[in-house]
């Protein structure tokens, strides 16, 4: 490795390895304010703008109030989702019997985890959300949530073929097709939204519910599984500017450009081209590439939050980086950028004890170690490096 040492790389992967063993994959997440005993428990959590307000203070507060308001750690769904792909990815490399240990545990929980109420599978976070857009109560169901852990116990059930997997992962495309809400064009393509009790057109959200059609699509043939699925790409490419990026959503408020949320678009168009053998939105692919690539990350290494400033460097996006690479199988053309990012996000963002920080700021960093946004996805990326490094 050019700018990341064999031996830095193995201590980091190590070292953020076995804190999150340590922790038996628990902890805090960035959004988890509402489970709070002051909110769940007072008249305080009836007010919409309370909630707002009250994740917000926990998820920029860089002092972790979590302690003195209740908040325990906790199994994260997709946080054992993003686990779970890291350690098949760890397995496919290297299969050891731990390894596998790992894999049969995690993708039990995940599957003892599914959302209740629901005809078919699916999961959501282990919180109340309040977004400026809707609410959400602990456990609903959302797209981003379910794709992350199917796309996880697809990979298991390549590893232990383990038919319980792959059936999960079936019906999951069976909750996205028929239990989310459609927004359609003036084409008649349309996109899914994030859940089924809102009606947002976020265009990750809907991809990634693509994304999930495609994998399945693999092992079903079923045409109307990949049919919806280039409907959604086709909707949400036809949103993309000129210059080769996306805003967040259409709504007035979701009009920014960030970095990680674009590695998600590319990563599952990608994914749909692969399964699909259609070729039609290569120019969309390759367009978003070049912008995302030139855009997000600086000559120093370090991974930009949104396209017209720095700060704060989120840790999820350098882990987004190497899983978009990955997917769109341009990792190793890009190894010297991948190297440099890597390289300054271990330096500047690892701790002593093995744990990501949260996000880095021009003068206060928020070093909290939640599972899922920062343990969860730098081993997922780590794992995915370590499949490519020879």
């Amino acid at each position: 490795m050019s700018r990341v040492s064999r031996e830095k790389f193995n201590e980091s992967l190590e070292a953020l390895k076995n804190y999150c063993e340590k922790q038996e994959f628990k902890g805090w997440d960035p959004y988890d304010g509402l489970n709070s005993w002051l909110i769940q428990k007072t008249i305080l959590g009836k007010s919409r703008f309370i909630r707002l307000v009250w994740i917000q203070i926990f998820k920029r507060n860089p002092i972790n109030l979590r302690y003195v308001f209740g908040i325990k750690k906790d199994y994260n769904p997709k946080g054992l989702g993003l686990f779970l792909s890291a350690y098949c990815n760890l397995y496919k490399k290297d299969p050891k019997p731990t390894y596998l240990e790992k894999i049969n545990f995690l993708a039990k929980k995940i599957t003892s985890l599914q959302t209740e109420g629901y005809k078919e599978s699916c999961w959501g976070y282990n919180f109340d959300w309040q977004a400026r857009a809707f609410f959400q109560p602990k456990y609903t169901p959302t797209v981003v949530a379910t794709t992350f852990i199917a796309d996880a116990l697809i990979e298991a059930y390549e590893i232990t073929k383990n038919d319980d997997y792959l059936n999960i992962v079936i019906s999951a495309s069976r909750f996205v097709l028929n239990d989310l809400n459609k927004s359609y064009d003036d084409d008649g393509d349309f996109t899914f939204s994030y859940s089924p009790i809102d009606n947002t057109q976020v265009y990750n959200a809907g991809l990634l519910g693509a994304k999930l059609l495609s994998l399945v699509y693999k092992y079903t043939k079923d045409e109307n599984l990949i049919n919806s699925a280039k409907s959604v790409v086709s909707y949400v490419c036809k949103k993309q500017n000129e210059d080769g990026s996306w805003a967040y959503g259409t709504l007035p408020f979701h009009q920014w450009v960030d970095n990680f949320h674009t590695g998600y678009n590319l990563e599952c168009i990608k994914t749909y081209q692969d399964a699909s053998g259609n070729f039609d939105f290569s120019s969309n692919i390759n367009k978003g590439i070049d912008y995302y690539l030139n855009t997000f990350f600086t000559k120093e290494g370090m991974s930009k939050y949104y396209n017209n400033k720095t700060y704060p460097i989120d840790v999820h996006a350098p882990a987004q980086l190497i899983a978009t690479l990955h997917k769109n199988k341009n990792l190793k053309s890009n190894k010297a950028l991948v190297d440099k990012v890597l390289s300054w996000t271990i330096s500047n963002m690892q701790t002593k004890k093995g744990y990501f920080i949260y996000q880095k700021r021009r003068m206060i960093s928020s070093r909290i170690p939640y599972i899922r946004w920062a343990q969860g996805w730098m081993f997922y990326a780590l794992s995915y490096y370590n499949l490519e490094d020879e």
